[in-house]
């Protein structure tokens, strides 16, 4: 049974090998230290935090998240080790709740790695208090116990730490909040709560020992058989509860039965910091129910889209007739739940982009974990006199790789029976996309029409794994846009090993942003969307020439500081007025024929031409903005910036950072890996772009009249 603690008990642990969950209903950070017999930290290394989220026998989460799973192994912990504390905090500068008290009591789950809870604390009568030591895992007479603390700190992590003995408290606490907010920026964006198929399965990832998780093996250590779900594709991670996809792959306890949906997954980190917003949708009524009427030029401004709902979708389609004995599933476009086509491939491309995740974190885990077991052997060999001389210790060595190859050959042979199957849903997948969700080499462009109403989502690049060159996943954003676009100029090597000049790179950069924005003006009804452009210097009329020419742009591209500021002020204007009107209650009293749609700002070779104030109109339109319309797309290095200093840190933060080049610095939300990001580009040569402009530019003039 489990012990349901209070503050202050204490309960047995049978077990070294354990998970602790928490669950929170709001993204906070999870972290740990490693004390000695009175509870105090040695020094920084004593403490794991997302910025360094493994220390011997314990692993933290790399993100800010609603729900944690931190993997402790008590037998892997140094000898000098008789505390481990389990700490939380609200992470700084992120917007969210500024004390314990704005959010749901936090609860904490100590379990075995089958899953079994073994003690739950949940943290009550926390107030003004940002951090908190949840509990304590403690060592007394050679035997571990757990300890519920609910000790909260005002003053915040420095606070905290500090009380542990930590003389660098301050300088980690900043460098936590730092870490935490630099994922913010490096995020992919998770879809929205949805019901979740039967065929399915959100899970944690895999751990091997060495991470406090067991590998799926029998009982002569081989790769156990495993489940089938979606589609054929094997679930690495045994059977278990399914999750919704709001709850960042992790079913956590919590009281009442309930789990909090995740609002931002934080990017979730490694390499790449994996935390992933929960992209904003109001939902509207489902089919039947009272349809809202667009809003008029002076009338209520409405960013919401029609087609996203608060009732149940329906389930998928029919599946298609059972496969031959022997053969994969057949995979069919649109095989999720949703109320239109388009919301069931948006649901099934997340769904392709998960598994990938998971069945690579399952494949990389056996690895790590028969890499390991060789080395665990090896080292017995080693340290036995007698087997290093003579056959004996050569037919251990012998065992030992002999071992580690069949059971990397076991986890080679899943991870290539789940790519297949991957790789033939996306063959099927690919060529039923819309325009909005389909790559311009589509042959869906061909036969474009400037649509009548919002997608729900935007495809702005594609995404794979070293493990599977050859299978990319569509990256899609939720639209409206809640974030802008950074298209980072800045000269370096790209992942697949090219480099590019300075000149070239800017080039492609601004190139990358032609063809986001145009894609944006094709998605959206006429007269919904508006691009401006700021180039300052001018040095983009080649990339801009496909708009220019088009006359797709709400006005020439502004060129020098005059420029700049005419464009900054008219749009901060028209943010105070939406602003005003809607925060007021009287959005019909804006002036007649105010223009409600969308607009865009794409901002070529950030600082040039800005001056102070310009720098902070632009601030405001980064932070405001979104929610009144206004998007901001910049092409900069930021190094050109960096005479500004931390001041422009929140910007670059409050932007999804993107790539002219593929580059691994974008991660999923559910296990972290470091994704190659690859832009969605205009093949060369292809006249798609223009013909699918010369189209939004006639529908502009017939919606003007």
């Amino acid at each position: 049974m489990t012990a349901e603690l209070v503050r202050g008990q204490n309960h047995p642990l049978s077990q070294v090998r354990l998970e602790i969950r928490v669950s929170a209903g709001t993204p906070i950070v999870a972290g740990a230290t490693l004390g000695d017999e009175d509870g105090r930290v040695q020094g920084v290394e004593g403490v794991a935090h997302p910025g360094s989220p493994a220390l011997p026998g314990l692993e933290v989460s790399r993100q800010a998240a609603a729900d944690h799973r931190l993997a402790v192994d008590l037998a892997a912990v140094p000898e000098a080790v008789h505390r481990v504390s389990v700490l939380l905090a609200l992470p700084a500068g992120t917007g969210g709740p500024a004390r314990f008290g704005l959010v749901a009591a936090p609860f904490v789950a100590v379990t075995g790695l089958d899953g079994a809870e073994i003690a739950s604390y949940t943290i009550t009568g926390l107030d003004a208090e940002t951090a908190v030591v949840a509990l304590e895992l403690y060592r007394r007479a050679g035997a571990w116990k757990v300890r519920a603390v609910g000790q909260g700190y005002a003053g915040g992590l420095a606070e905290l730490l500090a009380d542990q003995g930590l003389p660098e408290a301050r300088q980690l606490a900043a460098g936590v909040d730092e870490a935490v907010s630099r994922g913010l920026a490096r995020s992919v964006q998770a879809p929205v709560p949805r019901p979740v198929d039967g065929d399915r399965f959100r899970q944690p990832a895999a751990r091997g020992p060495e991470h406090g998780g067991t590998p799926a093996q029998g009982s002569a250590g081989s790769a156990a058989p495993q489940p089938v779900t979606r589609q054929g594709l094997q679930d690495p991670y045994g059977p278990q509860a399914p999750v919704g996809p709001g709850q960042s792959g992790q079913q956590n306890a919590h009281p009442g039965g309930a789990t909090p949906a995740d609002p931002a997954v934080t990017p979730s980190s490694g390499p790449a910091d994996p935390s992933a917003l929960t992209p904003p949708g109001a939902p509207a009524t489902p089919p039947g129910g009272p349809s809202a009427a667009p809003a008029a030029a002076t009338g209520p401004i409405d960013y919401t889209h029609p087609g996203r709902r608060n009732a149940t979708p329906p389930p998928p389609p029919p599946a298609a007739p059972p496969a031959p004995p022997g053969e994969p599933a057949r995979p069919v476009a649109g095989d999720a739940t949703g109320w239109s086509m388009e919301e069931r491939l948006y649901n099934q491309v997340w769904g392709m982009f998960e598994d990938l995740a998971r069945t690579t974190a399952a494949y990389r885990s056996a690895v790590d974990f028969a890499d390991s077991r060789r080395e665990k052997e090896l080292d017995q060999v080693l340290s036995d006199p007698r087997a290093r001389i003579g056959g004996q210790g050569d037919a251990a060595r012998d065992a030992a790789h002999d071992k580690y190859a069949r059971l990397v050959d076991q986890a080679t042979e899943a991870l290539d029976r789940d790519l297949a199957q991957l790789a033939v849903e996306a063959e099927v997948v690919e060529p039923a996309l819309p325009p909005a969700y389909a790559g311009w080499d589509s042959p869906v462009w061909h036969g474009y029409r400037v649509p009548m109403e919002m997608p729900m989502a935007l495809r702005i690049g594609d995404l794979q794994l070293p493990e599977a060159p050859q299978l990319r996943i569509p990256m899609l954003v939720r639209l409206p846009l809640e974030r802008g676009f950074w298209i980072d100029s800045a000269g370096s090597g790209s992942s697949d090993g090219t480099f590019a000049d300075d000149h070239e790179l800017r080039h492609l950069a601004m190139t990358t942003a032609v063809a986001h924005a145009a894609r944006l003006l094709a998605v959206h009804p006429a007269g919904e969307f508006t691009v401006h452009v700021i180039d300052p210097a001018g040095s983009a009329v080649q990339p801009l020439a496909p708009l220019v020419r088009a006359g797709v742009l709400a006005g020439p591209p502004a060129v020098g500081a005059a420029g700049v500021a005419d464009v900054l002020g008219r749009l901060t204007q028209r943010v105070d007025l939406v602003q005003m009107a809607v925060r007021g209650g009287a959005a019909d009293s804006l002036p007649p024929g105010f223009d409600t749609s969308q607009q865009l700002l794409v901002v070529n070779d950030f600082p040039h031409g800005f001056d102070d104030r310009a720098v902070t109109q632009l601030r405001y339109l980064a932070d405001e903005g979104p929610a009144f319309g206004v998007h901001l797309m910049m092409v900069a290095d930021r190094e050109d910036a960096s005479g500004y200093g931390p001041l422009l840190d929140p910007l670059w933060r409050s932007l999804l950072r993107l790539t002219p080049v593929p580059d691994d610095h974008l991660a999923d939300p559910w296990v972290g890996h470091a994704w190659t990001y690859g832009p969605s580009l205009v093949p060369p040569g292809s006249q798609v772009l223009g013909q699918v402009l010369a189209q939004v530019a006639e529908a502009r003039r017939t919606w003007r009249g």
